[in-house]
């Protein structure tokens, strides 16, 4: 019996559940839980009691909590698509009730801008004692983009030397200022010191200060700029022949000045201030404030580019390749009511789910996406909305 629980009700979340209720020879029993009942209970009158057969509200930064739930829904695999601060205790419940873990982002401990995998990597021995599989960063970015590698050096490469991953959102949701996902995780994310790999060390930039313009398939050129991004970590690791990796996301200058007007004024802070005999955090309040990135689809338009260039040697010859796919925000609203940056996180979590569930890529341990075959991966993502293309080229980027 392939049964799961799925944790979080989010817009990513919204587009997992809802594909994955539509596959039933992968997911014959769904069960959902969140901090907020009524967002489960919106998506099971959606989805029909027939393919959510429960709801549950759950805090999951309580460890005991979510193992509670586990042993009352018996899932053969949790996806979590809650916060990356509930990764570890998340890990936790299934570690210690003996369930296979799925995640689409490494965690991040709340008081400190910082996410890396150390936390979860140190888990594996557990989780290979115990007999169970964690899947970590099946989403796009990562995700996507570490099978997309997988599948470059797989079919196309006797060794990687240069990986630039791109992240274009191409589109207009008409907002003065809005995220495309979790506000709070967002900001964190663009406001932090960027970082790449180079010649075998990590090398840091101020924020949003290197800036690459690029030219996007379907798109256009847009400005982009170096960030530093979870999938790097793992990449590096495991393709030890790359000499430099870097990750690009575009950002247009209005969002950028709103930014540099809230971060200059406090409003991206993580540190608690007092506030009319209160201790508030000022981004958690911001985030409350900015439109909530699931209500963004109606009206949405344009397209997404996400994609790997990856130069490298094949036969004694050098050549570049770009791996991309384009998302249309309209076309996902039409198919599942969510804008592009949901719906590119939330198939790769389904397939990566399918393919844990039906026992392709199964393993006990903690593992990363890149350390799979890939190509099982990449046909289920042009049946199920995410079609890639690969073309030789020449890099945008300089050696």
């Amino acid at each position: 019996m392939s049964r799961v629980l799925i944790i979080g009700a989010g817009g990513v979340s919204t587009v997992t559940v809802k594909k994955c209720a539509r596959l039933p020879e992968f997911f014959a029993e769904i069960y959902l839980a969140s901090r907020t009942l009524s967002k489960c209970e919106a998506l099971q009158q959606e989805c029909g009691l027939d393919r959510i057969k429960g709801v549950f509200a759950v805090d999951a930064d309580d460890a005991k909590q979510v193992a509670d739930l586990i042993r009352k829904v018996e899932p053969k695999l949790v996806i979590n698509l809650a916060l990356p601060y509930q990764d570890l205790p998340i890990m936790d419940a299934c570690l210690e009730t003996g369930v296979d873990y799925l995640d689409t982002a490494n965690y991040e401990p709340k008081d400190v801008a910082k996410f890396e995998y150390s936390w979860q990597w140190a888990y594996h021995e557990r989780f290979q004692e115990k007999g169970i599989m964690a899947l970590l960063g099946s989403g796009f970015d990562p995700g996507v983009t570490n099978v997309y590698t997988a599948y470059a050096a797989k079919h196309h490469f006797d060794e990687i030397h240069y990986l630039d991953i791109v992240d274009c959102n191409g589109g207009d949701h008409g907002q003065a200022f809005a995220t495309n996902f979790n506000p709070e995780i967002n900001i964190r994310e663009i406001t932090q010191r960027g970082r790449y790999w180079e010649n075998g060390e990590w090398k840091e930039t101020d924020p949003i200060s290197v800036r690459q313009d690029i030219d996007y398939q379907n798109i256009g050129v847009r400005a982009s700029y170096l960030l530093f991004h979870e999938e790097l970590e793992s990449l590096v690791k495991h393709f030890p022949t790359l000499k430099r990796a870097r990750f690009w996301m575009t950002f247009g200058e209005a969002y950028l000045t709103h930014l540099r007007v809230l971060e200059s004024v406090g409003m991206t802070s993580i540190e608690p201030v007092e506030f009319q005999g209160q201790k508030i955090v000022p981004l958690e309040f911001l985030k409350a404030v900015l439109p909530n990135p699931g209500s963004l689809a109606e009206g949405y338009t344009g397209q997404t580019c996400i994609g790997t260039y990856i130069t490298g040697i094949k036969d004694g010859k050098e050549k570049t390749i770009f791996i991309y796919n384009n998302c249309d925000h309209a076309v996902c609203n039409a198919e599942v009511g969510a804008q592009a940056v949901s719906y590119t996180t939330g198939v790769p979590a389904m397939i990566g789910a399918a393919l844990m569930l039906n026992g392709t890529w199964k393993k006990a341990g903690v593992w990363n996406m890149e350390q799979f075959d890939p190509d099982p991966f990449m046909e289920l993502l042009n049946q199920h909305g995410l079609p890639w293309h690969l073309i030789e080229c020449d890099s945008p980027f300089a050696k």
